[in-house]
């Protein structure tokens, strides 16, 4: 197994653009929890090995929580490796490693832990029973609480096509409610899922929020009814203000997952 932190700069190649910070380690912030070592507990993520580009809002960039926030690379695990059916993620051998680096995060002061790819929730039960802290996988998760307030919830998600009902049954929503989790994809054609599936290191931000926008809104003209909609996966957040001004819609991710911010006294 090959467990990797990463050092990479990410830029937008393109006028005005901003330059993203570097992947990895975030900066140290004032201690909310408490400490090991002397140093400040923090709330663990096991990410893709990726090179794209995380703008503020995204799982990888450090000031996306509210809270302090170490990231550890699974080498090996790449995006076109999990976001896959889930027969064909089950079959990929990864959830050996996701383990190892879960209980590394712990042993290292950890407070919670979460995941960046929603996909993952295929292995929620594994990777908390392998530690003694909360591990949320994803976003998904959210979806049983949500549906007990909500007649149908939206979620957003890279791609529709392989999101298929053992993801929303690993996620714990009732067999008799998958009907009222209406799906919607992005474009996998367009710039966003091309950068992120294509581990493209660069991105056209406006493109893809456009994308993004048009997906949201194609979700609501489905489902006119919706007020809330889940975003699946961790790289849609920095868009989700386009998405409310857009389409009304209130959008739940991890970024405001109480299970992952409560062990730091913090709230969504």
């Amino acid at each position: 197994m090959k467990i990797v932190r990463t050092q990479s700069i990410n830029a937008i190649p393109a006028p005005a653009a901003p330059v993203f910070p570097p992947v990895g380690l975030a900066v140290p912030r004032p201690a909310r929890g408490k400490c090991y070592g002397g140093e400040a507990a923090f709330l663990g993520i096991l990410m893709l090995e990726t090179r794209f580009p995380r703008p503020p809002g995204d799982i990888g960039h450090p000031d996306s929580f509210p809270v302090p926030t170490r990231r550890l690379v699974v080498g090996g695990a790449t995006a076109a490796k999990v976001v896959r059916d889930a027969a064909g993620l089950s079959a990929g051998g990864l959830v050996g490693d996701f383990i190892a680096a879960a209980r590394r995060l712990e042993s290292e002061g950890a407070l919670a832990i979460t995941t960046s790819c929603g996909f993952l929730v295929l292995f929620q039960r594994e990777l908390q029973d392998a530690v003694r802290v909360p591990l949320v996988t994803s976003s998904l998760l959210m979806l049983p609480q949500l549906l007990e307030a909500h007649r149908q919830i939206g979620l957003l998600t890279i791609s529709a096509a392989v999101l298929g009902p053992e993801y929303l049954a690993a996620a714990g929503v009732p067999t008799d409610r998958v009907a009222d989790v209406i799906v919607e994809g992005v474009d996998l054609a367009g710039e966003f899922a091309s950068v992120v599936l294509g581990d493209r290191p660069h991105m056209d931000v406006a493109m893809a929020g456009s994308e993004v926008v048009a997906a949201a809104r194609s979700l609501k003209r489905r489902a006119p009814a919706l007020d809330t909609v889940v975003l699946e996966c961790t790289n849609l957040p920095p868009f989700a203000g386009q998405i409310r001004e857009a389409t009304g819609l209130r959008t739940v991710s991890l970024l405001q997952c109480e299970a992952l911010l409560r062990p730091f006294g913090a709230s969504p």
